[in-house]
């Protein structure tokens, strides 16, 4: 019996780009584990670990947490997850971290969300929400029936500040000047695969054949199997 070497994957994308969407795609059908910074550091937060309360104090300065601090806590999780093939979320976020990864694990391929900057600005600042029960709208793919009122209530929308046109620009300009090194790292080491488009709709299917090539659609296999 011939086994499959285990794939070792990193997502990245601008805010916006639809990484949230894809991930989930790629976790239903290959099976991978999911790994996103973003959850790990609200659960260390919210758990009030020693890693948690240090990063809640950068981010309460507004500071950027630390290299060896992210590193650290990834790292860690990660060696609950050798036996498994996953697929990395928001982090590496710079070359250190990308350097640091690669003396634990080898890296096998890098998705890049490539949607142009326009079409996320578009894409976040059309959203708006209703506080009380979460639900989210979008000015362009899904509005609601009167303008700046929830559905449901009646009662007025709003616009998080993460949404504000200021707050995207800054964001994803953040993104660029940190993020660009990392993408160069793995291009350099022939493992960035770029999938460029302005619809998470039309870029997954070349994202699902890529991914094929390296493991089997797992949701097929759960489909035929009788309950």
């Amino acid at each position: 019996m011939v086994v499959s070497p285990l794939l070792r994957a990193v997502i990245m994308g601008p805010p916006g780009s639809g990484k949230g969407t894809v991930s989930a795609r790629i976790i239903k059908h290959f099976g991978v584990k999911h790994l996103s910074s973003g959850d790990l550091l609200r659960d260390n937060m919210q758990k009030k670990t020693e890693v948690g309360i240090l990063a809640k104090s950068y981010i309460d300065q507004g500071r950027l947490i630390p290299d060896d601090i992210m590193t650290q806590l990834m790292l860690t999780e990660l060696k609950g997850l050798d036996q498994y093939n996953w697929l990395l979320d928001g982090f590496p976020r710079t070359v250190a971290q990308a350097e640091a990864l690669d003396k634990e694990c080898h890296v096998d391929t890098v998705i890049d969300l490539d949607v142009p900057f326009e079409t996320i600005k578009c894409r976040l600042t059309a959203r708006w929400i209703h506080p009380a029960s979460g639900r989210v709208y979008n000015l362009e793919f899904s509005p609601p029936k009167v303008q700046g009122i929830d559905d449901i209530t009646g009662e007025p929308l709003v616009q998080r500040d993460d949404d504000k046109p200021e707050t995207v620009s800054r964001r994803l300009q953040a993104y660029d000047a940190q993020t660009k090194p990392v993408l160069e790292y793995y291009r350099e080491k022939g493992l960035l695969k770029s999938f460029s488009g302005t619809e998470t709709n039309k870029i997954w299917p070349h994202i699902y054949a890529f991914l094929q090539t390296k493991l089997p659609d797992v949701s097929q296999k759960n489909a035929a199997t009788p309950r």
